[in-house]
């Protein structure tokens, strides 16, 4: 279902703090904090006495109390107190997992503890990096992680899901070239050259003119996706077109949901913080309306047994198949081999401004 070798998204480092901060990753039940020195933790959300969630609990001087019956432990995992008696029992302790911060998120390794390596944690610097500024937010979707990623690949969807803010006509029906690049990464590319700008482009822009627009559907497994945009209005320079970077980062919660954690990071206007509050409502609108065609899709393909999809092919499905091909190929080799890991590559290049398909060949 979901490879475990590789780094996921715990949660943005502003939501973890002094406080027990509890999530379901990969099935695996985790408590996330901090302590008074600011050093993350991550644990096992499961207490050795009793098995009762430690989230039931509280911090206490630096420890997690568990809310059952008092047992503290520290940011080791080891038992250091148990109320009643002086002698602490060997077997109380709590397993950690590796937890890094970076890019202004909290990665997560629930992998083989021996093959964490920060270098394999994904480029998402635009969260955090001069010149950019980044908008952010976290919608729960009851839904197959792997659905959401067929549904980012194939933003032809826009015309007719996301007509209030980021479709129109022109992205169902422009052509979509679609490449692998280093066994890993898909990029599924369409451009829009002279049309109306949808109702998001005209607040990026603040413009109601025509527009060429751009979009390159990237993903990366298991779950990194961004949409690569970029728009300006006709007769003006494709090297100055506003560019966003939308990072769309999902971490299975179970199979059949999805913690994800998005940011749409902008190279223009950054000080704009009216802008930033448009673009947040329009998000949030948009993926409200992904969410409840992928949990409805969900729910039907559980009613059916779970088939393979899509049952009629079109061209549409091109990048997400190859996207799944590429995910079922990572699972594949850290079966075959358990030292198997992911090693990233960038998903976009802020020195170049992406060109159409045909000029890149060139």
């Amino acid at each position: 279902m979901w490879p475990k070798n590789c780094w996921y998204i715990a949660g943005f480092a502003q939501e973890v703090g002094q406080k027990l901060l509890a999530r379901k990753l990969l099935n695996q039940a985790v408590i996330l904090w901090r302590t008074a020195e600011n050093k993350l933790v991550a644990m096992e959300d499961r207490c050795p006495h009793r098995l009762v969630p430690l989230s039931m609990g509280e911090l206490v001087e630096d420890q997690v109390q568990c809310g059952y019956h008092g047992l503290r432990f520290n940011a080791q995992g080891a038992c250091t107190h148990v109320p009643g008696q002086d002698n602490l029992p060997k077997a109380a302790q709590v397993k950690l997992f590796r937890v890094v911060e970076r890019h202004a998120l909290v990665w997560i390794w629930l992998g083989a503890a021996e093959l964490a390596d920060e270098s394999l944690i994904p480029d998402m610097h635009w969260l955090d990096a001069p010149g950019w500024t980044p908008t952010t937010g976290y919608h729960h979707m009851k839904a197959d992680y792997r659905l959401l990623t067929d549904n980012l690949l194939d933003l032809s969807h826009e015309t007719y899901v996301h007509r209030e803010t980021i479709g129109n006509s022109a992205v169902a029906d422009s052509p979509v070239v679609t490449s692998v690049e280093g066994g890993l990464i898909v990029r599924a590319h369409r451009e829009m050259p002279n049309i109306d700008p949808p109702p998001f482009f005209s607040l990026m822009l603040n413009h109601t003119g025509k527009i060429n627009r751009w979009q390159i559907a990237v993903f990366m497994p298991p779950g990194m996706n961004m949409t690569d945009v970029g728009a300006h209005p006709v007769g003006t320079d494709r090297e100055k077109a506003a560019i966003f970077r939308v990072l769309h980062l999902l971490t299975p919660e179970t199979e059949h949901s999805t913690h994800y954690f998005w940011a749409v990071c902008r190279n223009f206007r950054l000080d704009d913080a009216p802008l930033g509050e448009g673009l947040k409502k329009a998000i949030i609108h948009t993926f409200d309306e992904d969410q409840r065609i992928l949990e409805v899709q969900d729910r039907c393909l559980q009613e059916e047994g779970m088939p393979s999809i899509p049952q009629a092919a079109v061209k549409v499905d091109i990048a997400p198949v190859q996207g799944r091909r590429l995910l079922n190929d990572v699972i594949k080799r850290e079966q075959e081999n358990p030292s198997a890991v992911i090693r990233p590559l960038l998903m976009a290049d802020d020195a170049k401004v992406a060109q159409p398909p045909a000029m890149a060949a060139e």
